[in-house]
């Protein structure tokens, strides 16, 4: 099972907003389901100014200052959230998502909120969210909604076996069903029988992850419906939504295409992007 190597690691920023520590919630919990350690992230944005060197190590003091006591206390959060939690503080300076997507090649995976870290605030989704989503190496989930601890997870079917062994090892890990969704459109003239075909083609597609998780309890469900991202938040009560990255470059916007653009924006609940 790739996503719960004992030695890999998940990697949460936080800012210093409360808002930030929901993440860690979240994180904490998975790092401890994975069985590896927490890695807590902090970026500051320090100021580049011609001062004297005093100054300037006065000014970098307090910036690791604040850091660390934001820092301490997402550890706290974390081991009230799950007790016996590896953790480690990390601060840097710099943009935020330019250092996560950095430190993105050597995790397993990055946990962040839909908002936060220097993003806009009052936006749909965070500029910092979506760039990592859209950029980083490893799996990424952005924490938005509410997760129910005992909902399905959802899954997009469209042919990406990354995206079908983490929702299957996600499944596994929480003991919960796994809802494999496919959306599909059709002319009215191409819609006799189309139905039946792509639900048995999205069964097929999840038959052999199925035969490797046998613990889990599959369904599939094509759904004729022009919308992908409204297909998958039409599963109620799910507590995580897992679809794949089309994203190429580093600049945010629409890097994730209309499906991922409108699940970080406006999904219920926890939406995991797959590399």
């Amino acid at each position: 099972m790739t996503a719960n190597k004992p030695d890999g690691v998940v990697l949460v920023g936080i800012d210093e907003s409360e808002t930030s520590l929901t993440p860690v919630r979240w994180a904490a919990e998975e790092a401890r389901r994975r069985d590896c350690r927490l890695e807590l992230f902090h970026a500051g944005i320090g100021e580049n100014l011609d001062v004297p060197a005093k100054v300037a190590e006065r000014k970098a003091h307090e910036l690791f200052g604040r850091a660390h006591r934001w820092l301490s206390r997402a550890a706290q959060v974390a081991e009230d959230a799950a007790p016996g939690v590896r953790t480690q503080l990390v601060a840097r300076v710099g943009f935020a998502a330019d250092l996560l997507i950095e430190l993105s090649r050597s995790v397993s995976l990055i946990v962040v909120g839909s908002h936060g870290l220097g993003g806009l605030r009052g936006a749909a989704i965070g500029s910092v969210a979506l760039r990592v989503a859209a950029s980083a190496s490893c799996p990424v989930v952005v924490v938005r909604g509410r997760a129910v601890p005992e909902g399905a997870v959802v899954v997009g079917a469209d042919g990406d076996e990354s995206v079908l062994e983490f929702a299957f090892d996600a499944a596994a890990g929480r003991q919960v069903p796994l809802v494999a969704v496919h959306a599909w459109h059709a002319a009215l003239f191409d819609e006799h029988g189309r139905a039946d075909a792509e639900e048995r083609a999205v069964r097929e597609q999840v038959a052999v992850w199925a035969r490797k998780y046998p613990s889990v309890e599959v369904s599939a469900l094509a759904a004729r419906e022009r919308s992908a991202a409204r297909a998958l938040t039409a599963v109620e009560g799910a507590q995580l939504i897992v679809i794949g990255s089309r994203g190429r470059g580093p600049v945010a916007g629409g890097l994730l295409g209309s499906t991922g653009n409108r699940l970080l924006a406006h999904s219920a609940c926890p939406v995991a992007v797959v590399h």
